[in-house]
């Protein structure tokens, strides 16, 4: 998939600082939205499947893990 414009609005004293560093501020931007929408998307499914996740934690504590007898370790 390719590259697209967008526009960003910044501080200007963020800006300025980033451009004195050198720093590419669209792949900055880039990184930090990739994150966000990472984290964004695990919460959403945390959310949706809290449910089944509280009912698997208490099944595990009331009669511990699956396959436990056979762990070697």
């Amino acid at each position: 998939m390719g590259r697209v414009k967008v526009n960003l609005t910044l501080e200007a004293d963020v800006a300025e600082s980033a451009r004195t560093l050198g720093l590419n501020m669209s792949r900055l931007a880039e990184a930090a939205i990739v994150e966000a929408t990472r984290l964004e998307r695990n919460r959403l499914w945390r959310a949706e499947n809290k449910a089944a996740i509280n009912a698997y934690a208490e099944e595990v504590a009331a009669e511990g893990l699956p396959l436990a007898p056979f762990r070697s370790f």
